[in-house]
């Protein structure tokens, strides 16, 4: 089968004409490129769609579902100024000259802007790169149809920034292994691994299954479009930008060097994004798998292994995505580990403050959306007992929030009186000088559990029981 650019043209209006004949329920199904079914069928085509994979991912439908993606995530704009709602009109005037400029190689992405976000240790930070919006189209664009491409390739040991996978996945498999007998741990922990990857052997890695060598050059210019940060121009001959949506995919490509190497080498692992556990039966033996996996990854793979922060330990003393893990009854149990406590504690106390300058509403809402959100991630650990006193330390500081607007005594009054509170007591607190605290303390009669949530602050320990899942 001999393919040629303007093969690729006719097979293209083929594929149109086709999908302008079948019906609305089958159009879905028409768009959509099954990697894997092309390549049980034919080695030959699958070649021909990774040889022509720019013209795949500049079609317009493609473009259309990235843009789609992009408007949907958000986000502020990069460097240039430009928003997401101001991508379509861009797009409508410009896409016919972008997708030529991209084609003919003439194409350079704009620097990202850096962002640095604190981490759990005090004192560092994590480098985001933030693309402009018309790049985060072009990329999202690229890891549509790359993924499927990889995904045929990626280890089920991998659960990071992939379909139907996540974290909640990856801490069952670290129980399965646990409960097979494989106790200790080999705690991996790249250093700064977004800022280190080597871009000539990720793109090695790369060149091995994308044959579109207009692609590569593509992913090249991106690695190196540098990063402004304080209004100053970097270079960025090593690294990738963690933040746009190319870089969850590129990372998981160069990270299955080491699933493969850990396959081969018949070891238990799970890896989620660049945090690694590689179970081993006793503690001789992760001792010498760290020995021995260390120089293929500085060495074959020319990443850095955070020695501070890479450990060997029994199962019990490791946190991994925000869980610890115990046992009981002969089996490996989930908890929240307790920075993870003290990050949502911090959080609350945040959202409850007294002095917040947002309007009952807004507090009330974002109060909500946190808690459920924090109880749906953490829904696989033990913890009613930690929110039940969670609970009643949230209560308190929010009755603090409601005495401290009240203000006037008179207003006080009126509120207690509304509230079936009898006159003895009425009078006794709205003349009280105790402090917001103390008060809050004396209110939960008052201001009872029913109340608080029928204002819109969601029970976490009644939420938890609905959702939990252990």
């Amino acid at each position: 089968m001999n393919v040629t650019d303007g093969g690729f043209k006719n097979r293209q209006l083929h594929i149109e004409d086709y999908l302008q004949m079948v019906s609305a329920e089958q159009r879905e199904q028409a768009e959509g490129f099954d990697y894997s079914r092309i390549t049980e069928k034919s080695g030959v085509i699958t070649d021909y769609w990774t040889d022509n994979l720019l013209d795949l991912i500049l079609r317009k439908d493609n473009l259309n579902d990235a843009y789609k993606q992009v408007k949907k995530k958000k986000g502020k704009g990069g460097i240039d100024g430009m928003q997401v709602d101001e991508l379509l009109p861009f797009l409508r005037e410009n896409q016919d000259t972008l997708i030529q400029e991209i084609k003919d190689g003439k194409y350079k992405p704009n620097p990202v802007r850096r962002v640095e976000i604190p981490k759990e240790t005090k004192g560092e930070f994590r480098k985001l790169g933030v693309p402009t919006v018309v790049d985060r189209v072009i990329q999202q664009a690229i890891a549509q149809e790359l993924s499927p491409i990889f995904e045929e390739q990626f280890s089920e040991n991998s659960f990071g920034f992939r379909p139907r996978r996540g974290a909640h996945d990856a801490l069952r498999q670290c129980q399965r292994n646990v409960n097979d007998g494989y106790a200790y741990v080999v705690d991996m922990d790249l250093e700064k691994f977004f800022d280190t990857v080597c871009q000539s052997k990720l793109i090695e890695v790369l060149s091995r299954t994308i044959k579109d060598g207009r692609v590569i050059s593509l992913i090249h210019k991106y690695l190196n479009a540098g990063v402004i940060a304080n209004g100053m121009f970097e270079r960025t001959e090593i690294g990738m930008p963690q933040g746009g949506p190319l870089s969850p995919l590129l990372s998981n490509v160069m990270l299955n060097e080491l699933d493969k190497e850990l396959e081969r080498r018949g070891h238990r692992f799970v890896r989620y994004a660049d945090d690694c556990m590689i179970f081993c039966r006793s503690r001789k033996s992760a001792e010498r798998t760290l020995e021995n996996i260390i120089p293929f990854i500085e060495g074959k793979l020319f990443l850095k292994v955070n020695r501070n922060k890479t450990e060997v330990a029994h199962f019990s003393n490791v946190k991994y995505l925000g869980y610890t893990f115990y046992s009981c009854k002969k089996s490996c149990r989930l908890r929240v580990h307790p920075k993870s406590v003290v990050k949502m504690r911090d959080k609350i106390r945040e959202l409850t403050g007294r002095n917040k300058g947002i309007s009952n509403a807004e507090r009330e809402r974002k109060y909500r959306e946190y808690v459920r959100g924090w109880i749906e991630y953490f829904k696989l650990a033990d913890m009613k007992g930690l929110l039940i006193k969670t609970d009643e330390w949230a209560r308190r500081r929010i009755r603090a929030v409601y005495w401290k607007q009240w203000k006037r005594i008179r207003t006080k009054y009126h509120m207690l009186k509304a509230l079936g509170l009898e006159e003895r007591r009425v009078q006794e607190l709205a003349w009280s000088r105790k402090g917001y605290w103390r008060m809050a303390g004396m209110l939960n009669t008052v201001l009872t559990n029913k109340i608080i949530a029928k204002l819109g602050y969601t029970s976490m320990l009644d939420y938890y029981l609905v959702v939990r899942e252990n």
